[in-house]
Parts: structure tokens; C-alpha cells; sequence
């Protein structure tokens, strides 16, 4: 790890990579190739237009879009004025986003035009309009009715939306025409506005569901990102002239920080992909030389498994880095075996901590890669502990709590989240319950927070239960995780129906399709008389987990 970490703040840092790494291949695109320089060159005249446009240290500024260059561009542009970004996920529907500008007061938003079929600004548009309030948290009547009315209904501190795109919509701008808004902000006013900003100041909040249903956005900052990322770095082997194909969506830590970050602190080229598609994956394997992917296991199972993989040169392969489900030693000996992949990693992180808890160490045994989730991170520590709070002994399992410089400066604008996440004396509770054997790997075995793992996507029962309970013909519903051949887990949905309705489960999917992210979507519904209920009336999903 770099002693220094003279970057300080992510604007410092994309100013360093522009200058060390010029001509080196920042990002391909398509067609589109730009060099270290050129991305500089990119992000600087974004943050002038957010400048110009009236964003100020401290604003939230939000994105909603699927990994392209743009992304990178208006993101880091954003953040280099000073902005705190809060990345969307791409798999919510309008309501879904919606609450989350109003949950953290978003001042500008930067959305794709159309993604995957879908408008996002007709899918956002028509939220607000069905919706008098999205859910302006935090703000009495009075306050909202001051404020004045934004491009959108009931998101009153939304000033702007901008269209990534070359057409936009009434009241919303183009993506070329706020850039060009920018043009009268000299540079000197752009990096002054970056210098000014803090290490230990916020850079981005990620917002992630938990047991109560709603979204929470864990705060993390500048410093905490660069010293979790170059530790990243370090242990996985990132280095200059490394070809990374970036699979895991920007809106999530894996893609945003051990992606773009990451890159720009070695030197890395980025080649960001939009969609998942196993033979888009392979093609830019091989065109573009790919040495670096990351990403779930599912993701390197479907590569292996094509029936056609023979046909395309993978040989330029040499970093694999997983987790966020089991990772089968079959997997990693077929990466090492089939593909010629000499470093094979899995690592245990939560948007709470950075993103990164534990990583595997190179020259670790096949094993313990995929038995465990490596080792604390250096400078940060883990402990497992049972109900009381007390550290139990290896091969024991407990809740897992951290503690270290990586670990959230809090939720944002939740105390009472906050305190019952945080343990007074700087320990996180992760919710997840785990094994430390006597090296000190970590396993995962459980969810206190039933959390399950959909594809690579977090999806929490509570919050799938909250949006389903909006039916009009659902009297009661709980939801629990059931295996899956090709996602690992996907949501089944225990329902009772209101009398004399005549719902139905293909009824209820296509709804929830929808009304929420895909992942999110039970495969799954059985009709039941009623809930198992324990005598403080919550739901007993053990029960519920013993008829699967």
C-alpha cells in the first residue's frame, strides 16, 4: 500500500492519474478510445458544468445509468465539485429511485435516456406523477411548500435532470447542452472548488435496503475510499497496463471502487459493459485483451460452461476476483486450469464498510479461496461474537463485527439506523453470521438480516415484503430466499390472499415486474391461509424455510 496516498480526495486523484498516466488507454467504448489525459480533460469540464450550475460542496448529486464512459465522466465530475454521489441502482423502477432523491434531497441527477427497453425518465416521471410525495423525508409541510417546484412533482429539491443522452424532454437538459453550460468556468474556479474539499468529507453515500424495508445510505468519504481501494490494489496485484473489463454495475461499490477508482490508481484500462451477457463477455475478453475481471461467481461459471468458448483467445486472463456468494473449489481450480488464471481471489465486503472487509491473499490455497472470504483487511479488524456481544472462539459461529478506518461515517440523517448498526465503542454490526477459523478467514454461513443473494444482487426480504403488501388483493406476505440452479437464490413469496379475490401467482409475478428491480421479483408464490406467527406476532420464516 501506498504510505502517502498523496491523491487525498477522489478530484486529487483523478487529477494525478490524468497527469502520471496521459497516454495511457483510459477507457474503450465502442469505437471510442480515450486516454488518461482525455478523461481528465472529460471530468474537468463536467465539474465546470456542475459548478456552473450551482452545485456546492456538500450537494447530492445523483446518477442513474448503466456503466458507459458518461457515467465515469459526470459521476467524478460531479464529485470534483465538491458534490457527494449517490449512484442509483439501474435494476429500480421510478418509485424505487424516487425515494431515494427525496431520501437524500438529490439536487441534480444525471439519468440514461433509454436502458434495457426502458425509459427511466418516463419510469421516474410517472412515479412523481402518482405520487403527491415520493417521500420528502425529514421536511414538514412548510419547509416543502417554500421550496418551489423542481422539473419533477414532489421532489422539490431536484433542481435539474440531465439526459445522457442528445434528446431530452421538456424541463429536462442534454447531456451536451450542460456540458456547454459549464464553458464560462475558468479552471482555476473548478480545482479550487476540488482543493477545498476535505479528506475526511463525504464522497459518495450508497444506499442500501435493510430489515426495516427502506433504503438507508451509508455514508462514506474520500479518505476512507482511497486507503480501502489501494488496499484493494495492493492485495489483488492491479497494476499498469492491466486490461479490466468492468462487468459489475457502477452504481454498486464493486464496480464504482474496486473498478473506476482502482484503475485510476494504477493505471489500468477500463472497459466498462453495460449488460451481462456471457458472449459480449467473451468477445471483449479477446478483442480487447481483458487481463483483469471481477465479478460473482455465476459470472465466471457461464464463461467456463459456454459451449463455444474454445473459439475465443482468453490466454490474456490473469486476475479473477469474487464473492458475494459460495465460490466452488471446482471454480477456482477450473479458472486456474481451463483458463490459465494465476491469481484467483475471493473477498467479503458490505456498502457499510467500504465495500471491503476480508480479501484473499495471493498464494493462498485453493481451498481456503474458496472455503473463505480471506482475511481482515490491513488496518481494519473482524471479529465473530455470539448474542452477548462476546468474541466466541474459532470454528464458532456468531455475528460478524468489524471495526476500522473502512466502516461507514454513519447513515445519512438516521441516528437511530446508525446507533443500532454501530456499537458505541467504533464496531460494526454486520448482520451476517460467520465462521473465523484459526488464521483468522472468515466464512460466511448465514443472514441474521435473512438477506439473500439474487445473481450478484443483495435482495432483502423486508423491503420485496413492503413493495408486495401494495397489491390490493394481498392481505399478508412474507418472503424468503430458495436456491437457484443459475441465480444461487431467488425470492418465493408466502401469500395470503384477501377474501374472495381471485389472485393469482402469474398474477403477482407480472405486477411485480412492474412495480420493482427484476432481482427483486419472487419466481415463486404459494397461496397459504395465514402466516406462522410467534406470540409477539413476527413471522416465523423457519417455518416458512422447512417447506421449501
Amino acid at each position: 500500500m501506498r504510505g502517502d496516498l498523496e491523491w487525498e480526495t477522489i478530484p486529487g486523484l483523478v487529477r494525478a492519474a490524468a497527469e502520471r498516466y496521459a497516454d495511457v488507454e483510459a477507457v474503450v467504448e465502442g469505437r471510442t478510445r480515450v486516454t488518461y489525459a482525455e478523461l481528465g480533460a472529460r471530468v474537468e469540464r463536467a465539474a465546470a458544468a456542475c459548478v456552473a450550475n450551482g452545485v456546492r460542496t456538500g450537494d447530492r448529486v445523483a446518477i442513474w445509468a448503466p456503466n458507459t464512459l458518461d457515467w465515469m465522466a459526470s459521476a467524478l465530475g460531479a464529485v470534483s465539485a465538491g458534490a457527494v454521489l449517490v449512484p442509483l441502482n439501474t435494476r429500480f423502477k421510478g418509485t424505487e429511485a424516487a425515494y431515494v432523491l427525496a431520501r437524500s434531497r438529490t439536487k441534480l441527477l444525471f439519468v440514461t435516456g433509454t436502458f434495457l427497453g426502458t425509459s427511466y425518465v418516463a419510469s421516474l416521471r410517472r412515479a412523481c406523477a402518482e405520487s403527491e410525495e415520493p417521500a420528502d423525508a425529514g421536511a414538514d409541510a412548510a419547509t416543502r411548500a417554500g421550496r418551489g417546484a423542481g422539473p419533477l412533482p414532489g421532489l422539490p429539491h431536484l433542481e435539474q435532470v440531465v439526459v445522457l443522452s442528445d434528446d431530452a424532454p421538456a424541463d429536462f437538459r442534454t447531456w451536451k447542452d450542460f456540458l456547454a453550460s459549464g464553458d464560462g468556468v475558468g479552471e482555476a474556479e473548478v480545482r479550487a472548488q476540488a482543493a477545498a474539499l476535505d479528506p475526511s468529507a463525504p464522497s459518495d453515500i450508497i444506499f442500501t435496503s435493510g430489515t426495516t424495508g427502506r433504503p438507508k445510505g451509508a455514508v462514506i468519504t474520500h479518505a476512507q475510499t482511497l486507503r480501502a481501494y489501494d488496499v484493494w490494489c495492493e492485495l489483488a496485484g492491479l497494476r499498469e497496463g492491466d486490461r479490466y473489463l468492468i462487468v459489475n454495475p457502477f452504481f454498486h461499490t464493486f464496480g464504482y471502487k474496486a473498478g473506476v477508482i482502482a484503475c485510476l490508481m494504477r493505471g489500468a484500462t477500463m472497459i466498462p459493459q453495460p449488460v451481462f451477457t456471457v458472449d459480449t463477455v467473451l468477445a471483449n475478453v479477446a478483442s480487447e485483451r481483458i487481463s483483469v475481471l471481477p465479478g460473482p461467481p455465476t459470472l465466471h461459471q457461464s464463461l467456463l460452461d459456454h459451449p463455444h468458448r474454445d473459439a475465443y483467445d482468453l490466454s490474456a486472463l490473469r486476475l479473477v476476483v469474487t464473492g458475494a456468494a459460495v465460490v466452488p473449489l471446482l471454480l477456482v481450480e477450473r479458472l486456474r486450469a481451463e483458463l490459465g488464471v494465476g491469481t484467483v481471489l475471493t473477498a467479503y465486503g458490505l456498502s457499510e464498510a467500504s465495500g471491503i472487509v476480508t480479501m484473499c491473499r495471493r498464494g493462498d490455497e485453493p481451498d481456503v479461496i474458496a472455503s473463505t472470504s480471506g482475511r481482515a483487511i490491513p488496518g481494519t479488524q473482524v471479529r465473530v461474537v455470539d448474542g452477548e456481544g462476546t468474541a466466541v472462539a474459532p470454528g464458532v459461529p456468531g455475528e460478524v463485527l468489524v471495526r476500522g478506518f473502512n466502516v461507514m461515517r454513519g447513515y445519512y440523517e438516521d441516528t437511530a439506523a446508525t446507533s443500532e448498526a454501530m456499537t458505541p465503542d467504533g464496531w460494526l454490526r454486520t448482520g451476517d453470521i460467520g465462521v473465523l477459523d484459526a488464521a483468522g478467514n472468515l466464512r460466511i454461513t448465514d443472514r441474521i438480516k435473512d438477506m439473500f443473494i439474487v445473481g450478484g444482487f443483495n435482495a432483502y426480504p423486508a423491503e420485496i415484503e413492503q413493495l408486495l403488501g401494495l397489491h390490493p388483493d394481498i392481505a399478508d406476505v412474507a418472503v424468503i430466499g430458495v436456491p437457484d440452479a443459475r441465480l444461487g437464490e431467488v425470492g418465493k413469496a408466502y401469500v395470503v390472499r384477501r377474501p374472495g379475490v381471485p389472485l393469482t401467482g402469474d398474477d403477482l409475478i407480472a405486477w411485480a415486474r412492474r412495480e420493482m428491480a427484476n432481482y427483486k421479483v419472487p419466481r415463486a408464490v404459494e397461496f397459504v391461509g395465514e402466516l406462522p406467527r410467534n406470540a409477539s406476532g413476527k413471522v416465523v420464516k423457519g417455518e416458512l424455510r422447512k417447506r421449501r
